[in-house]
């Protein structure tokens, strides 16, 4: 049984999904066996100690260096015998320590079909910004591998969701959220805790 840790800095809704999915035994091979938040007032705290899951936290602020928090980081997550991370609305960036030790073993979700609408600055409500900026159709959910490369990670799944007239970013937000997001993201943590999931170079391979 792998041991899932769950990084998060605030409202958890990601979180909430992969918590239900386990508990209708949609994560095969894997338990999630401690959240951790860059912010002490999360309330995906409250959501993690709502289903027994214990918590900790770590604060960006409280290092004087991104290294030092790197290196901290990283040993708090081998503390856990962590072997899948999985960032659901972490909002601090990853040192290349943490990356390199937990090589495609960090799993991100990101609210657009990549490589449309992701990289730097791309982060909640202004990826569905600039997706009805750009007058798409269709738009949707990716769930990635973290590299060094901001959402540039190898990709696991991919949701579609179509857009509407008359969304706003805030509607078309939580359909994403709702229709893939929610979805996705323990379909691929369950595929990569039943060992399904091999990596060529950027590309994923899911066994079937």
């Amino acid at each position: 049984m792998k041991n899932i840790i769950v990084l998060v800095s605030g409202g958890g809704t990601n979180l909430q999904a992969l918590i239900d999915a386990s508990e209708r035994g949609e994560i095969k091979g894997g338990k999630i066996t401690c959240v951790i938040s860059s912010n002490p007032n999360a309330y995906a705290l409250e959501r993690a100690k709502n289903h027994n899951i214990a918590t900790d936290i770590i604060r960006r602020k409280d290092y004087a260096s991104l290294d030092e928090y790197d290196k901290a980081l990283t040993e708090l997550l081998k503390s856990k015998n962590a072997d899948l991370v999985v960032l659901a609305g972490f909002m601090t960036i990853l040192g290349t320590g943490v990356i390199r030790a937990f090589e495609n073993r960090i799993i991100n979700i990101h609210p657009s079909l990549i490589p449309s609408f992701c990289g730097e600055g791309f982060y909640g409500l202004k990826v569905h910004e600039q997706a009805l900026a750009r007058g798409v159709k269709v738009t949707g959910a990716t769930a990635h591998f973290v590299n060094e490369v901001c959402d540039g990670g190898p990709i696991i799944i991919q949701k579609a969701v179509e857009i509407q007239n008359g969304d706003t970013p805030e509607i078309l937000q939580k359909r994403v959220m709702e229709q893939a997001e929610w979805k996705i993201l323990p379909k691929a943590v369950s595929l990569f805790c039943e060992d399904k999931i091999k990596v060529n170079g950027n590309v994923t391979v899911i066994a079937e």
